[in-house]
């Protein structure tokens, strides 16, 4: 494994999906892709990405059923929903169900990679996070 952070793309449309990869995997990431909600499904499970751009508008299993399952699950990678369709009950029920970001279509790539960035940083576990609760080091005593 290489150590970058992983990063599945579900998006149905071939030019925005390409363009999404091409971009990401610029800015230090691996990803994976799929083209539909099942497929999308099934590489959540073998790989394990560490983000998920999930469109909404899906063939098969749509976006909104693919992101109820992950909210189903006790451990799920960071999901940015990238939508054309973004009311404001579009945006709380993905967040309800668990959506690190939303962002609407059409969007800057540059929006996209920060906030893939930002959905994953927030997701991995902070070392450290419980140094205070933690006993204070003790100084070196002084030599005598």
């Amino acid at each position: 494994m290489s150590g970058k952070r992983r990063v599945l793309i579900i998006e149905d449309d071939p030019q925005l999906l390409l363009l999404m990869r091409v971009n990401i995997e610029e800015a230090g990431f691996e990803t994976s892709l799929a083209a539909d909600g099942t497929t999308g499904l099934r590489r959540i499970e073998a790989e394990s990405p560490d983000a998920v751009v999930l469109d909404l508008a899906l063939p098969g299993i749509d976006g909104w059923s693919v992101l109820a399952e992950l909210d189903r699950r006790e451990r799920s990678p960071a999901v940015i929903v990238c939508s054309a369709k973004a009311t404001s009950e579009d945006r709380g029920r993905a967040y309800g169900w668990g959506a690190s970001a939303f962002i609407e279509k059409p969007f800057s790539v540059d929006e996209l990679v920060k906030t893939i960035g930002e959905a994953i940083e927030q997701a991995l576990p902070r070392a450290g996070a419980n140094l205070a609760a933690a006993p204070p080091l003790l100084a070196d005593p002084e030599p005598a």
